[in-house]
């Protein structure tokens, strides 16, 4: 007996109807399933304040996340922490130059950033050297020579550097310009809060 010659055909078309039809319909399965996302990137802990911010406590209570700060920090220093949007400082990225008008206190209107007689009153952290790194026994002495409150210093008797903590505000310069100038950095500014709760 003859078989139909349309029967391959239809067959083929009737299968190719149900297959497309599944792949659509898992294609949707996984459209409505949730995306699967990226693993976090760990959140960084080393961010300082702005200059003349208060104790963390208070200044989580006063802080409105505005952003004013940021909007007139005339080196785009201020950026913003990932999760609660408050001002940050990473000091590797851009550290504070310590404006001599404080702008950054200037514009926030909640005194969460507190007035400061002047750069030397302002804490946002202390330079901590790893001499295990440090070439300043080499000959680099770039942190030193960019230090704006002359916190940095040459023990030559010992071939280290030597930081003076009364006179460190924490800017972040030093870390800045030795990332620049090195392959490993070697000075690091612990923030303020950190300091505290090392105590």
């Amino acid at each position: 007996m003859a078989t139909d010659p349309t029967y391959g055909r239809r067959d083929f078309l009737k299968d190719s109807v149900v297959s497309v039809a599944r792949a659509a319909q898992e294609f949707s399965k996984h459209q409505h399933a949730a995306p699967e996302q990226p693993a976090p990137l760990p959140v960084r802990t080393d961010w300082l304040r702005p200059p003349g911010a208060a104790d963390e406590a208070l200044f989580l209570e006063r802080c409105t996340q505005c952003g004013d700060c940021a909007k007139v920090c005339p080196y785009g220093s201020i950026s913003f922490h990932p999760q609660n949007g408050t001002p940050v400082i990473f000091a590797d990225h851009m550290p504070c130059y310590l404006c001599e008008d404080v702008p950054c206190i200037t514009a926030c209107a909640t005194e969460a950033l507190l007035p400061v007689e002047g750069p030397e009153q302002i804490r946002m952290g202390l330079a901590v050297v790893s001499h295990r790194v440090c070439t300043a026994g080499q000959g680099c002495h770039a942190c030193a020579s960019k230090c704006p409150t002359d916190a940095l210093s040459m023990d030559f008797d010992q071939q280290r550097l030597v930081v003076a903590a009364e006179r460190c505000v924490g800017c972040g310069l030093c870390e800045h310009v030795c990332l620049t100038v090195n392959d490993r950095v070697a000075i690091r500014v612990t923030p303020v809060r950190l300091l505290a709760s090392a105590h």
